[in-house]
């Protein structure tokens, strides 16, 4: 094993990244309703020493209901069924600062990482649509960097009732009657712009003292935000050099908050689309590419960027697109689609089949030696600390990549044969973070 280790997170949805997954044969979309499929798909990754798997989010129905396999699950609940059927791969969930509770939140991810003996993650998201919006007593979402500056003190309150319950508070004393040292358990009295919140939690500090903080927005406000409070990025870069210049300012950003480079792991998405031989890997490819529903497509794309794409032709370039100043959605993604269309002039058709496969993450195609020669690239120059690992279909898909890609990261070295650690803190490779209120002894 290399001194520096590679770290693979397993994203999990329904039956495949693909957006046509659950119309390609090898898939059951009537699993997406059956926790034994999830439970399977957990076990599959723990099987191949993943660090994590991730479960998505959000507080809308996505995309066109005719013609999309939608999700049934909320991920927290799921990730409690998930837990009880491993033993050490970590379980990462999305959940919004923008729709939730910060004292709910802290909870609920205390609770998991509880059950789950110190295995929880929260991947941490602002959310962009008005959709969701109108779900919550809203007509239109907050703005962009209004939802930063709410989610910041978010972090705040959170963090602070994760820490309320200093380490050793439990005294649990049957013969004196003493349950708890009062003296170590803290209200944190936070009066804030957004929140008021006296605390403390109402469960003691979990098995990792705080869950894991992960963060998928890559926009200014979204970088600086991770560079603040993330321990993960989940990422999306299209090419290696794009990915070297944000892993590169990334890393300066999180030194200049005061922490170290490796207090911050980036992970770009990959969809690796596996075969025998390259030919084999490209036709799964375009299978899954032509049983994209066009209309379908255009719906998903307009509510990805923001930008309203229905009735453009199909085989026409995209419209001149707003600069992404004016965006009060997903701004990196915006600039990823617009610079994507761009670089390549794609057709609205062509940028369909591009991001049909993962949203804007990158779509590798070939054998189990090129796609480790991918992984290999990128992880040895500067581009990421590891991968995302989003398979076009569930669970061949990532039985594939386990089975064939895998060894083949471990024979050079880069990825690990067995779990040395017990908490998904110990997978990353992050120390426990003592409690702020913690005593320091004199």
């Amino acid at each position: 094993m290399s001194a520096r280790e590679l770290h693979l997170n397993a994203f999990l949805m329904g039956v495949g990244h693909h957006e046509a997954a659950w119309r390609h044969p090898r898939t059951d979309p009537r699993a997406l309703d059956d926790v034994a499929h999830f439970q399977n798909l957990a076990r599959i990754a723990e099987r191949g020493t993943f660090d994590s798997v991730f479960l998505a989010d959000g507080v809308q129905i996505w995309g066109d209901v005719k013609h999309t396999a939608a999700g049934r699950f909320e991920p927290l609940t799921l990730l409690t069924a998930l837990s009880q059927v491993t033993d050490h791969i970590g379980l990462i969930a999305t959940a919004s600062t923008g729709f939730s509770e910060p004292y709910n939140l802290a909870r609920l991810f205390s609770s998991l990482d509880h059950i789950s003996g110190g295995r929880a993650g929260w991947n941490i998201v602002t959310t962009a649509q008005d959709r969701s919006a109108q779900n919550f007593n809203r007509e239109v979402n907050t703005e962009h960097a209004e939802r930063y500056r709410r989610a910041g003190e978010f972090l705040d309150v959170v963090t602070a009732l994760w820490d309320s319950w200093e380490d050793d508070a439990l005294v649990i004393d049957q013969e004196t009657g003493v349950f708890a040292d009062d003296t170590k358990v803290h209200e944190i009295n936070h009066k804030g712009r957004f929140f008021s919140v006296r605390g403390p939690l109402n469960a003691v500090r979990s098995p990792q003292g705080r869950p894991l903080l992960v963060q998928a927005g890559s926009s200014e406000d979204g970088r600086t935000f991770a560079s603040a409070w993330a321990e993960a990025v989940f990422t999306a870069q299209q090419t290696h050099e794009e990915a070297t210049a944000f892993y590169t300012d990334l890393k300066r950003r999180v030194v200049a908050f005061g922490r170290a480079e490796n207090d911050l792991l980036v992970l770009p998405g990959i969809v690796p689309v596996l075969g025998g031989t390259e030919a084999e890997a490209l036709a799964l490819a375009a299978e899954l590419d032509d049983l994209i529903i066009p209309t379908r497509a255009v719906r998903q794309l307009t509510e990805l960027i923001g930008i309203d794409l229905t009735g453009h032709p199909l085989d026409e370039r995209l419209p001149e697109l707003p600069p992404v100043s004016h965006v009060n959605g997903a701004k990196s993604r915006f600039e990823l689609v617009r610079d994507l269309a761009e670089r390549e002039k794609l057709t609205l058709r062509q940028l369909l089949g591009r991001l049909g496969g993962g949203r804007g993450h990158q779509v590798v195609a070939g054998t189990p030696e090129q796609i480790a020669d991918h992984v290999e690239l990128w992880f040895t120059t500067g581009a990421a600390d590891g991968f995302n690992v989003m398979a076009p279909l569930l669970p061949s898909g990532l039985e594939d990549f386990v089975d064939q890609v895998v060894p083949l990261l471990r024979a050079r070295g880069l990825f690990r044969t067995e779990y040395t650690g017990r908490t998904l803190r110990e997978h990353y490779g992050l120390a426990r973070p003592v409690s702020r209120y913690s005593r320091v002894p004199v």
